[in-house]
């Protein structure tokens, strides 16, 4: 893969979030600030929004490398398509607790156990929901009931949502006031600027071991900015295709050249089928019985992008090799 072509010492551009990539852009430092910020509070709930790929998970995972474990129990939930009930069950498995085939009262019950016990150790219970924009008024609602959990100083759970920015018409709705009595601090992340995405990309690069190779022109930076709007996870995906690009054609020096054909090539990826009577878009939904080729969910397309990655290197490698043999053996004999 590009990587050990390039001399790095990891995959520089990955989808994964990880906190080990943290960029601290004015937008991220004051995201962070909140989340410190209602931490040290200890109660209530702390909203943070963003537009998808923002960084969201990567700052909150940043966060729990800084936690004390000894002082700070933290929990994380990420699948929130469910009903109210179904949530509550996600959080007891988040925090260990056993949940199948217990009725919503016992739920609570266990839960509130649970939360008690851990303030006897001078533990405190935090809970990160993400993808929050996809909870419903009532799933919210039973997370706020939670909160009412508390001694006669203090709440025995704190609860930070992370969403989309179409949770803020959930948080604004007129059944929601309740909660919003309860947030204590709000904040919206949104995208860098262009300063920022290229010291972003020369962030992640010094991270993994980069020493200028491959150089990367002012106008490669401009059209990196200009394509991504300053999204990290867009930045990701480009920038990942490119050096991939670079790795194949033997690249070391990026212009804006190099990184418009990267773009051509993913904006045609995703271009709609022609039309005609046999086309169709979106694809007919399986019929009943039968299982759909498409994945779930996308959790796992860095894993698989990673996988065809290696086998078109591994077919790329073996071409050269045969190439490399075959020159040798046509090389003419040398006369006696």
């Amino acid at each position: 893969m590009y990587e050990q072509y390039y001399g790095f010492n990891a995959k520089p551009f990955q989808l994964k979030p990880d906190p080990a990539f943290f960029y601290g852009s004015k937008g991220h430092k004051r995201a962070m600030a909140y989340l410190e910020y209602g931490l040290s509070q200890g109660e209530g709930f702390i909203v943070i929004t963003g537009e998808v790929g923002a960084g969201k998970t990567t700052l909150v995972r940043n966060l729990f490398r800084k936690l004390e474990p000894e002082k700070i129990l933290a929990a994380q939930i990420v699948n929130t398509h469910l009903d109210s009930d179904d949530t509550l069950r996600m959080v007891a498995a988040a925090f260990g607790l056993p949940y199948e085939d217990t009725s919503k009262a016992a739920l609570l019950t266990r839960l509130e156990q649970f939360l008690r016990t851990c303030d006897q150790q001078g533990k405190r219970a935090l809970l990160v929901v993400d993808e929050a924009q996809n909870l419903s008024p009532r799933t919210v609602e039973e997370l706020r009931m939670l909160s009412n959990f508390q001694t006669a100083d203090k709440s025995l759970l704190q609860t930070f949502l992370l969403g989309q920015p179409e949770f803020r018409r959930t948080l604004l709705s007129g059944d929601m006031q309740q909660l919003r009595q309860r947030v204590i601090a709000t904040y919206h992340l949104g995208p860098m600027d262009a300063a920022e995405t290229r010291a972003y990309i020369e962030h992640r690069l010094n991270t993994v071991g980069w020493h200028g190779d491959p150089s990367m022109s002012e106008d490669a930076f401009a059209a990196i900015y200009d394509y991504s709007g300053g999204i990290p996870r867009k930045i990701n995906t480009l920038c990942d295709r490119l050096f991939l690009m670079g790795y194949l054609e033997e690249i070391h020096a990026f212009r804006s050249s190099e990184v418009n054909d990267v773009i051509g090539d993913i904006q045609q990826e995703f271009n709609l089928p022609a039309s005609g009577d046999d086309a169709q878009y979106p694809p007919s939904p399986p019929e009943s019985g039968l299982k759909s080729d498409m994945p779930a969910n996308l959790d796992n397309v860095d894993e698989r992008l990673s996988k065809m990655e290696k086998s078109v290197i591994s077919v790329l490698d073996l071409l050269k090799q045969i190439l490399s043999l075959s020159s040798v053996r046509n090389l003419p004999k040398e006369k006696n």
